[in-house]
């Protein structure tokens, strides 16, 4: 236990933990290798009360700061890899963007249902063309009357292939650069919406990714998240503090393995002796117990500035690219302390070090971090 952690966040660790023990970390490896989305697992969080976390208790959420949630998401990530990547995008995400972009109605509209995981959440940002330039956006956005109609689509969508209710960035005028972008609601079954289920990801695959075509597809006005022009501000305060939950996957995954490997250490035996009393094993072990606690601090102090409504951008990009690379490089330790035993289904640092992957693409790559840290260091030239 984190010596940090409050009372309130020390339980909660621990009932969460007990879950993950019970719930997840059972079926984690039949959730990869049958890449179904963990339905079942996400009701037992919504029954906890986790995919209402900090969405305001007015709106039907469980409130609780980013910290805590942290503190869920390390334990949830250290059990299955694709039930926490589930749980981010419901959460900070697609229920985020509706309670920081939307009304007060748009609020009562929607977050309800999806704080108690009555309905799954879903963040549309990322096209084709796009990749990092995550804003130059081709799906379009046009007025007629008091309905938009939508052209273009979306790839690469997490929770996409199960999900209710649809944060869309969409661009509205091309010739006003990030101020035409607009972020709306769209829900699914709208006529002109159609949802193709992608395959053949590499790791984190239960997550159910889709791709989302929109085809002449009509929503209401009432379904614009703030003004027109103001999804690019939306979008970039939500990717600044949701990159503080991939750092929080990513010590989850980090621990998955590394406590793996130290079990399996002091189990497996050569010439005699566990290869635990080995010193190059122990140098492994050591490392991999620095960088997982230097990870943690770095998150918790992002985590720590949108809890007080600081500043938080460059220390959430860089809980962001340290977490996850040194999660790359826990996993491949902990598969090298197993040998050939770890590199083989079912085990657990197989699939952690396939699902650790991803989390230094989404929701900006390593490079971008690097970017968003520079620009701060250096400021205006």
């Amino acid at each position: 236990m984190q010596p940090f952690y409050n009372e309130q966040q020390t339980m909660l660790a621990t009932t969460v933990r007990e879950f993950a023990a019970e719930k997840l970390a059972p079926l984690a490896d039949a959730v990869d290798t049958l890449a179904e989305f963990p339905i079942d697992q996400f009701r037992g969080l919504a029954g906890l009360g986790l995919t209402g976390m900090t969405v305001p208790e007015e709106f039907g959420g469980s409130g609780g700061g980013y910290r805590d949630f942290m503190v869920v998401l390390e334990e949830v990530a250290a059990a299955c890899g694709s039930t926490s990547t589930v749980l981010i995008t419901h959460v900070s995400l697609g229920s985020q963007t509706i309670n920081h972009g939307g009304s007060d109605e748009q609020r009562q509209r929607w977050l309800p249902a999806l704080a108690s995981g009555e309905k799954i959440a879903a963040f549309a940002l990322t096209e084709a063309r796009t990749g990092s330039d995550a804003l130059a956006l081709e799906t379009t956005l046009t007025r007629d009357s008091d309905e938009y109609v939508l052209n273009g689509s979306k790839l690469f969508c997490t929770n996409g292939a199960v999900a209710d209710v649809f944060s869309v960035f969409t661009n509205h005028d091309r010739a006003a650069g990030h101020r035409g972008v607009t972020a709306v609601v769209v829900e699914k079954g709208t006529p002109g919406f159609t949802i193709n289920p992608q395959h053949g990801k590499m790791g984190m695959k239960g997550c159910a990714t889709a791709e989302l075509v929109f085809e002449d597809c009509r929503i209401p006005v009432g379904n614009r998240l703030g003004e027109e022009g103001e999804g690019y501000r939306i979008a970039l305060k939500i990717l600044d503090s949701s990159r503080i939950m991939i750092a929080a996957q990513c010590l989850g995954l980090a621990k998955g393995a590394y406590e793996a490997a130290l079990s399996y250490s002091k189990q497996r035996e050569t010439f005699g002796r566990p290869i635990a009393t080995r010193q190059a094993i122990q140098f492994m072990l050591a490392d991999m117990a620095i960088e997982l606690d230097a990870a943690r601090l770095l998150t918790w102090r992002a985590a720590a500035l949108y809890d007080e409504g600081l500043p938080h951008g460059k220390e959430a990009a860089m809980a962001k690219v340290y977490a996850s690379e040194a999660a790359g490089r826990i996993a491949s330790k902990a598969l090298q302390i197993h040998g050939g035993v770890g590199y083989f289904k079912p085990s657990v640092v197989e699939r952690i070090y396939r699902d650790q992957r991803v989390t230094e693409i989404y929701e900006g790559t390593s490079e971008i971090q690097r970017l968003v840290i520079s620009r701060a260091l250096i400021g205006e030239l």
